[in-house]
């Protein structure tokens, strides 16, 4: 009876845990139903959007560049051509003048009475003059009746020709006397700009021993380079085509400020460097360039047609050389190596490695790779 008793006592008891299994069961798979129908789907993957450029074909031109530097074509000291006292400095220093302009005086008063004084003389030899001529007339007459001998007469008419030369050499003073005169007031000899005073008022001047001033031509102004002779050939063919068309970029700029023409070539080469002396012409009416000043010279020496450009900002660098992305099949990114050509303005001409018509990535470039997912996103063409 005993044994009966334990036996359906543990019976009862493994039926209870078996129940407790189920239901501890039943409340798992309650839990995890639950878990899983309240989570959220996986999100999909990020997609890069990109600005985008076609590559387009345009004709260029081709630019030759070179540093150089700016030259006066004209630029003297101002010196006296006659000794005395400066009486004025009628133009300021630094002033811009043009041809004729009076830029000093020196004191005219000896000069003034060398001149009265020779055009006194002037006024005696013509008198003298008048009474020899006169006076041979007379002697003339008087030899043609017997009444004068003939030395007498070449007295007279030797008379008559000391006195012509006479007048002759006082008139000949009364020019230079004149001269002197006008050389008491120093004027520009062109137009240009004057530089800084080396002689105060007062300052007794000998004729080409006293330093006034310097004076530069600044309209039109030479620009100076040294072309290779890589170059040269080049530029011959471009200058049997016509004028070359040369710009003159400040230290700075992007674009050019003043233009003018390539007018002399050297005639030899430099065996030292390799290079030849060029100058070109430029039109400077604004007196923006200045002599002794450091540009950058451009000269137009061709056209080329069918250039593939591209934005200068799309370009990488790697190991490898420079590259382009650009958007490939599916709207994935495709890394291409690509060899450059000129430059024009903001673009680059594109020698090899795409085609007219492929779209370029601009932007974003440091969030994308090759095979990288993106959403293009056409740029809107400068205006």
């Amino acid at each position: 009876m005993r044994k009966w008793k334990i036996a359906l006592g543990t019976a009862v008891a493994l039926g209870a845990i078996s129940v407790a299994s189920v239901h501890l069961l039943d409340m798992g798979n309650l839990s995890l139903n639950a878990g899983t129908a309240g989570a959220a789907p996986a999100p999909a993957a990020f997609v890069m959007p990109v600005p985008v450029v076609s590559v387009v074909k345009k004709t260029i031109p081709i630019y030759l560049d070179y540093a150089a530097r700016t030259e006066p074509i004209r630029s003297i000291t101002l010196q006296a051509r006659i000794p005395g006292y400066l009486q004025e400095q009628t133009a300021d220093d630094g002033v811009d003048v043009r041809q004729g302009d009076l830029l000093y005086k020196i004191s005219p008063d000896d000069f003034q009475a060398a001149l009265d004084q020779a055009k006194a003389q002037v006024q005696r030899d013509t008198a003298t003059l008048d009474y020899a001529r006169s006076n041979l007339g007379r002697g003339s007459e008087l030899a043609k009746s017997g009444y004068l001998a003939k030395d007498g007469f070449d007295q007279r008419t030797s008379t008559l020709r000391e006195a012509q030369a006479s007048l002759a050499l006082n008139q000949a003073a009364v020019r230079t006397a004149e001269l002197n005169l006008s050389y008491a007031e120093i004027r520009a000899p062109f137009g240009g700009r004057l530089g800084r005073n080396q002689a105060s008022v007062g300052t007794l001047v000998s004729v080409a021993g006293t330093v006034l001033n310097t004076l530069v031509q600044l309209d039109p102004i030479y620009v100076t380079f040294n072309p290779s002779e890589t170059d040269l050939a080049e530029i011959e063919q471009a200058r049997a085509n016509g004028p070359i068309e040369v710009e003159v970029l400040l230290p700075g700029q992007t674009e050019a400020g003043q233009k003018g023409e390539l007018t002399f070539i050297d005639n030899s080469v430099d065996r030292s460097t390799g290079t030849i002396t060029a100058r070109a012409t430029i039109g400077n009416g604004k007196f923006t360039l200045l002599p002794g000043q450091y540009v950058r010279v451009r000269l137009h020496v061709r056209q080329q047609a069918d250039a593939l450009m591209v934005p200068q900002t799309a370009l990488g660098s790697s190991q490898l050389g420079k590259y382009l992305y650009v958007v490939g099949k599916g709207n994935t990114v495709d890394q291409r190596l690509v060899s450059l050509g000129p430059t024009s303005g903001d673009q680059v001409a594109i020698l090899s490695g795409v085609a007219e018509g492929d779209q370029v990535i601009t932007g974003n470039l440091q969030k994308i790779g090759p095979g990288a997912p993106v959403s293009p996103i056409p740029e809107k063409p400068a205006t």
